[in-house]
């Protein structure tokens, strides 16, 4: 047999392959599909896994097919965020009774408000030819702009297409087609001790490739509850060198492989130190899946808390939580899955669909790949006997409905609003406004200059006399930034403040 007539056998092989990969996953998970991976075509890439030079059992003498195949699809993303420090913070300033104006104003834009420029950095991975591109939520969080700059120094300008910070996950999209993407493997598959490579944009340097092991799986740092209520962590582990500008690069497996997006490091320094941790892939496809067909991730909740897996024996013991193989249900929802099913406090949760769950990080990992709707069967043991159970997972408002309710834009500002009461409206002679009571860390007004206590009376010119009034305000404003005007009670003066209602999304 001619060396041509080899390569068209090992393409139409491969071809096959993939194709049938593909029909099967169609049709095992029904509506879940994964945004331009679904067509069987292997990206240019991915050519010199095609050239004869085929893995033996013993594994690949070096990684140079797999880097291959990973530096064409792996993107430099640059932002560049307008932040706008304030000088309004409540005060009464006297020389602006003489002169009519605040003197800070001489420095800004004529209210108080300074615009500076930040600049920051990360990577990305093309997971489709025509431009779209996962990375980080913390690497285009707030960005005014966000450029991409190819392998080949091309660079465009990128569009977010929404993020999800409880995974530290987001989509971007650049104007391009025929570009080469990673395809993506399978991070169930993925073991401790496998060679595997990260690759980015570390600390301003070109494309960089370190090499290293999968040291650990089912990790949690909970460093995403930094920017999320409901943060959803089960790292795979790795001592591949990461650092500052590798976020959001790919870890790839010696196919080639994409099986997960890095994410962090842990450090006493801030730089690498011998640990880093990915998103697995599994998560990646699920949760950007959701953002381009929703524009937000569709999670599916058990209903169930769990202990920290670094409880200590003694607060095991004084919280009355058993030992044993598995997650053990610590509370329960009265109205969530977990309970409609059957499950109660005090049962320990040994598997998810026949896999084995021995933490909580490997639970959630698990849970975070399914949507609200999916059926699961949940494995738990009680009184020293092992039971299977269905399990129909609802969203974070306890309904089933497989489409996504995007949240009010009020629940995004991470701040508690009260109607200002007639008799306070009438001290300060206005007909209304409304009362900044808390306000949440890392919510979008925490990162305005905004304080509790805060009466809101215009958003963006127009009166806001009660909570309603200030959502309409918001909706029509969309992504954009709002002009909050209002008062401090005991502080003279009409105070303003920028609101930007895009966390990055």
């Amino acid at each position: 047999m001619s060396a041509k007539q080899v390569l068209a056998v090992i393409l139409i092989s491969a071809s096959t392959a993939v194709a049938s990969v593909w029909g099967y996953n169609r049709l095992a998970t029904g509506k879940t599909y994964y945004y331009s991976q679904d067509s069987g075509k292997v990206p240019a890439n991915y050519a010199k896994f095609f050239e004869g030079k085929y893995k033996d059992a013993a594994g690949p003498n070096d990684f140079v097919d797999a880097a291959s195949a990973a530096i064409p699809a792996t993107v430099h993303i640059k932002t560049k965020t307008i932040r706008t420090v304030s000088n309004n913070l409540p005060r009464h300033n006297p020389f602006s009774d003489l002169f009519g104006i605040d003197p800070d104003d001489f420095f800004g834009n004529g209210n108080g408000m300074r615009s500076l420029p930040e600049m920051a950095s990360g990577s990305g991975v093309i997971i489709s030819n025509d431009g779209y591109i996962v990375t980080n939520n913390h690497v285009v969080d707030g960005a005014d702009e966000v450029t991409v700059t190819l392998s080949n120094r091309k660079s465009f300008k990128a569009k977010v297409i929404g993020a999800d910070p409880s995974s530290d996950l987001a989509v971007v999209k650049i104007d391009a087609q025929n570009l080469p993407f990673l395809l993506y493997g399978n991070s169930d598959d993925v073991k401790v001790g496998q060679w595997v490579l990260a690759v980015g944009y570390p600390l301003t340097l070109e494309t960089t490739v370190t090499a290293g092991i999968v040291s650990a799986k089912g990790r949690t740092l909970d460093i995403n509850r930094r920017q999320s209520q409901s943060p959803v962590e089960s790292f795979i582990q790795t001592d591949a060198a990461v650092n500052p500008g590798n976020s959001g690069g790919p870890l790839i497996n010696t196919e080639g492989q994409l099986v997960g997006i890095n994410s962090a490091i842990a450090s006493p320094t801030g730089s690498y130190a011998g640990y880093s941790f990915t998103i697995p892939v599994n998560i990646v496809k699920k949760v950007v899946n959701d953002i381009i067909k929703f524009g937000s991730s569709q999670r599916a909740y058990l209903g169930i808390s769990y202990p920290r897996d670094d409880m200590s024996e003694d607060q095991k013991k004084e919280n009355g939580i058993k030992d044993g193989d598995g997650v053990y249900v610590w509370t329960i929802s009265p109205d969530g899955p977990a309970a409609h099913a059957g499950l109660k406090q005090g049962d320990i949760i040994t598997k998810i669909n026949g896999e084995d769950v021995t933490t909580g990080a490997e639970m959630v990992g698990k849970i975070a790949t399914f949507s609200p709707g999916d059926k699961i069967n949940v494995t738990y043991r009680r009184d020293g006997k092992e039971n299977t159970i269905p399990v129909t997972l609802s969203n974070s408002s306890s309904s089933t409905s497989t489409a996504v309710i995007k949240s009010s834009v009020l629940d995004k500002l991470g701040a508690q609003l009260e109607n200002l009461s007639k008799k306070d409206a009438a001290s300060l002679d206005v007909k209304g406004g409304v009362v900044v009571k808390s306000i949440t860390e890392n919510g979008l007004m925490d990162k305005s200059r905004i304080q509790e206590g805060f009466i809101i009376l215009k958003a963006n010119g127009e009166d806001v006399k009660n909570v309603d009034d200030l959502q309409a305000v918001l909706n029509k404003a969309g992504n954009g930034t709002v002009k909050l005007e209002g008062v401090f009670p005991g502080y003279e003066g009409v105070y303003s403040y920028p609101l930007r209602l895009s966390n990055g999304g």
